[in-house]
């Protein structure tokens, strides 16, 4: 083998070497940012089923609405009568 054969082939070895390592850690990142994805979707998944549990008396709020107009209602005419009152009182 000439020295310029085994030149060549000492080249294909480094280079391949470079091709493995660089696969190694391309590989790598991808595993951990895998990870960090799951990890991610894992706490959104919590954070959806705590709302969903939140959510679940929803049948609650239009009658919680209903008793709020009634006090807002009732806040009103006391409001109004109050005003009529004061004003015939200070005169």
């Amino acid at each position: 083998m000439s020295s310029s054969d085994e030149t060549l082939w000492w080249i294909a070895i480094v280079a391949g070497f470079v091709v493995v390592l660089a696969v190694a850690g391309l590989l790598s990142l991808l595993i951990r940012y895998v990870r960090v994805i799951d990890e991610r979707v894992a706490g959104i998944r919590g954070t959806l089923r705590a709302a969903a549990s939140n959510t679940s008396d929803t049948a609650l709020i239009p009658e919680t609405a209903g008793r709020v107009d009634g006090v807002l209602a009732e806040g009103l005419r006391h409001h109004l009568f109050l005003g009529r009152v004061l004003g015939k009182v200070k005169s």
